[in-house]
């Protein structure tokens, strides 16, 4: 227009139109370190096709109308009668088709499930977070029901399904389900054994009547759910559905669902349990033993989110920092930008290194493999999700104040940087149940040193670490106190052993020097100037 003041210059272009998983080096290079050479091909090909619908515009526009459109309760019909549905946008209903038909509900299906099935959710996490809670529930029942071997042949085939049937009729009709879960917390805290409903047997053999409160049910829309509850013989794990095999509604009261920071898109709820028939999961009284699998399995999942949020806050940094002139140059060619984005460069591939390692020993199934995750699985969990906040606050400001606006998709990721932390258990519960498997089960702690073990002699700040935290480990008496501190050394170690063996030399010299040989800041951004931090940097930069 003639005359007009308004000339836009010295902006990037949109981070969009590209593959997103074959331009994450770090994701790349762990799916074929753990597949075997028979499965790689079919698996980098079937994630790059999810990758390039990831970085889609149309995926990316998805995404942002599903988080600006939260879903609706209606607890009622036109008529009057009770339905207890949850309404969602268009666009999230698109999202989550699109991830049950990428089999990231499928894990337990197949060869190398588990790694591609991580790889997967790290991506699809990328595209909208609120997703991967009703993925992640569904994938996580699976080792639960398997404690009734009537229920798994009932329900496995359709949690494993790649059909996104979104219509509540009842399990034999379905050619695809949906599980949530309830999480058994009340207001006064205490965990999963600390929940008030109550279970009465019917004269069915294995059917119960539910009463009683769930402070926080995921995924609300379900077709079922996996719930505490007491029984005569002490807490006992259930499975709700929705609807019963005649086609009516089963007594499932959603109250109100949730107002949260982030994580708008999808829906928790408050529900009342009423006269509600369930179906017994495992022996009475031995609950939360068979829950065990699926909350390792939840836990898991919210490393791998906390690493793809990462990778997308790290990539939007790098990416519009490649092009932002400052000074007569490129931003990220300024020493101190290169700094910062190289700082959380190495904490994101930390992050997916340690998450996919994770999923491999799922997939390996051995006792050693079983009791590496006993141990690793609640340290990465409590350590991968503490840093997802800091790294997505710090790549926001990357962008300067444009990260601080909402087109720019960065406040989204600040939004819901620190939900990983509370799913499955929050940074203290971690904590603790590191402490009670070092307690408990020795073969744990056995597996974990043999883990880190086989990159002892490589370096020498890596080798310092793990004598110090051999110092911690011999002396737990009254360590409740320092659990924290003991808890996060044992993830850096961990992360530290696999990038000396795993990662460019730089990315390892960078993540030795500042996490585990004091040779950093608390901030990001104070790495030593004399690393190769450039390569750090590109090896990070999102290629369209």
């Amino acid at each position: 227009m003639a005359g007009s003041t308004r000339t836009v210059t010295n902006q990037a272009p949109p981070l969009a139109g590209y593959d997103v998983f074959t331009a994450d080096r770090a994701l790349v290079a762990a799916v074929e370190r753990h597949l075997a050479p028979e499965l790689r091909g079919e698996a980098l090909a079937e994630l790059s096709g999810l990758g390039r619908g990831c970085g889609s515009a149309q995926v990316l526009e998805w995404g942002a109308q599903a988080d600006a459109n939260p879903p609706v309760l209606r607890t009622h019909d036109r008529y009057g009668h009770r339905v207890d549905e949850v309404d969602f946008h268009p666009a999230w209903h698109r999202l989550l088709g699109k991830g049950v038909s990428a089999g990231l509900t499928a894990a337990w299906t197949r060869p190398g499930g588990h790694v591609r099935r991580a790889a997967a959710f790290l991506l699809w996490t990328q595209a909208e977070a609120s997703i991967g809670c009703p993925l992640s529930t569904t994938h996580a029942a699976v080792p639960a029901l398997r404690a009734d071997p009537d229920l798994a042949a009932e329900w496995e085939p359709r949690l494993t399904s790649r059909v996104y049937d979104r219509e509540l009729r009842p399990a034999h009709l379905k050619a695809g389900a949906l599980f949530g879960t309830g999480a058994t917390h009340e207001r006064d805290g205490g965990g999963v054994r600390a929940g008030t409903t109550s279970a009465r047997p019917l004269a069915q053999d294995g059917t119960y009547e539910l009463t009683g409160h769930e402070w926080c049910c995921s995924a609300p829309m379900s077709d079922g759910f996996l719930v505490l509850a007491r029984a005569p013989g002490g807490l006992t794990c259930f499975l709700v559905p929705r609807v019963l095999a005649d086609g009516t509604r089963n007594v499932f009261l959603i109250q109100r669902l949730k107002d949260r920071l982030g994580n708008r898109s999808g829906a928790s709820a408050e529900v009342e349990f009423a006269g509600t028939w369930a179906r017994r999961v495992g022996e009475e009284g031995r609950g939360v033993r068979t829950v065990a699998g699926t909350v390792a399995a939840i836990r898991l999942d919210r490393v791998l989110a906390s690493a793809g949020l990462m990778r997308q806050a790290v990539a939007q940094a790098v990416h519009h920092c490649a092009y932002r002139e400052a000074s007569g140059g490129k931003l990220v060619d300024r020493p101190l930008m290169r700094n910062v984005l190289a700082d959380l460069a190495i904490e994101s591939e930390a992050a997916t290194t340690l998450a996919l390692r994770l999923a491999a020993a799922y997939d390996d199934g051995g006792e050693r493999e079983r009791a590496l995750l006993g141990l690793a699985v609640p340290a990465a969990k409590y350590w991968v999700t503490k840093r997802c906040a800091p790294v997505a606050v710090e790549a926001a400001e990357c962008l300067g104040g444009d990260g601080y606006v909402e087109e720019s998709g960065l406040p989204r990721l600040v939004r819901e940087s620190p939900l990983n932390s509370v799913r499955a258990g929050a940074g203290n519960v971690q904590a603790l149940d590191v402490l009670r498997v070092l307690g408990r089960e020795p073969s744990a702690l056995d597996a974990y040193l043999t883990e880190v073990g086989l990159a002892r002699g490589a370096d020498h700040r890596l080798d310092a670490a793990i004598r110090g935290l051999l110092t911690e480990l011999a002396d737990l008496e009254a360590a409740e106190g320092r659990a924290r501190r003991l808890v996060e050394r044992l993830a850096l170690v961990l992360q530290g052993s696999l990038l000396v063996r795993y990662a460019p030399p730089e990315v390892a010299d960078a993540f030795c020097a500042s996490r585990l040989g004091g040779d950093g800041g608390a901030a990001f951004g104070t790495l030593p100037p004399t690393l190769d931090l450039a390569s750090v940097v590109e090896r990070a930069r999102p290629v369209t």
